[in-house]
């Protein structure tokens, strides 16, 4: 098991093998075999017309309906890909171990590719991993909070105290965590911080008939009791109200925080929501066994999952 104390692996303290996946796929052939029975199984399907008639080329297919030949990448995260997929498959299992995250540049030091192939690959692979259309509603005991992600505030100069949350620059993201569960996580605007947006995101991610939220006091989550059963930890008297509060979601921001400043010491607005979908996705897996993080998410890459 490949691990170490700041970068501790997802899962139920197993990581996935990379040792496994480097002796498996050892060379191209091997990796696009893998691709091409989890994409068609043992029917090629041309991905340009969807036709069945096709034939096998040399390292490619023929297309007998639209004459056109390709190859099982086309379509997917791998297409035009001139990196070998075995370091696709490498940088797939070394995303998912690192609990906090992993950087291009290291990245790019453990595939020995330049930083920004590096980055490409990893942007290509959180695609895979994203949210959107992949959501299921969360339900039963369902806690709610906001937070703000960016750097550390700059020191004041002495006559001025450091401003902290809504009075910085930082992002603000909604989430909401099934207790025991799973995560899903929205990068917001500030001005879609009132009730009316607070309420759509929980009629959007919720079942709000299969459930009771909890919050805090924020105010932005008054009147949400005439959607869905409400209960609210007030921070300022305490954090623990019998099985009231939210600490299970402040955890989860704790670990993207860390993983957002200790190792992308900064992520741009433009490509926030990729990260927060990989902090969630490979949390929502964190309970996945042998290599079935791995073959969910070349699965994804391909679009058949």
């Amino acid at each position: 098991m490949l691990s170490d104390r700041n970068n501790t692996p997802t899962g139920s303290g197993k990581s996935i093998n990379i040792l496994q996946v480097f002796q498996k796929f050892t060379i191209q052939k091997d990796c696009i075999e893998h691709l091409e029975k989890t994409r068609w199984g043992d029917d090629p399907v041309c991905p340009y017309c969807g036709s069945g008639r096709t034939g096998r080329l040399q390292k490619r297919h023929h297309c007998h309906a639209c004459k056109t030949s390709f190859s099982v990448t086309v379509g997917t995260i791998f297409h035009g890909t001139h990196l070998p997929l075995q370091k696709w498959f490498l940088a797939i299992s070394l995303m998912l171990n690192a609990r906090k995250g992993i950087s291009a540049l290291q990245l790019s030091r453990d595939l020995n590719v330049n930083k920004n192939t590096a980055w490409r690959i990893s942007m290509q692979i959180r695609r895979a991993m994203k949210e959107i259309g992949k959501r299921k509603l969360l339900k039963g005991v369902v806690e709610m909070e906001e937070t703000w992600i960016g750097g550390r505030p700059r020191k004041g100069d002495g006559r001025k105290p450091r401003k902290r949350g809504r009075g910085t620059d930082k992002m603000p993201v909604v989430g909401a965590m099934e207790r025991g569960g799973k995560v899903t996580t929205r990068a917001v605007s500030k001005k879609k911080m009132k009730a009316k947006d607070m309420k759509k995101f929980v009629r959007d991610f919720i079942g709000t008939g299969e459930s009771t939220l909890m919050t805090d006091e924020y105010g932005g989550y008054a009147g949400m009791s005439e959607i869905i059963p409400h209960k609210v930890i007030r921070h300022g008297l305490m954090y623990v109200d019998g099985d009231v509060h939210v600490n299970s979601l402040e955890g989860f921001w704790a670990l993207v925080k860390r993983g957002m400043l200790g190792q992308f010491h900064s992520v741009s607005r433009k490509h926030l929501q990729r990260y927060l979908d990989e902090f969630a996705y490979r949390f929502n897996l964190r309970k996945a066994k042998g290599t079935e993080a791995f073959d969910l998410t070349v699965s994804r890459g391909l679009g058949v999952a």
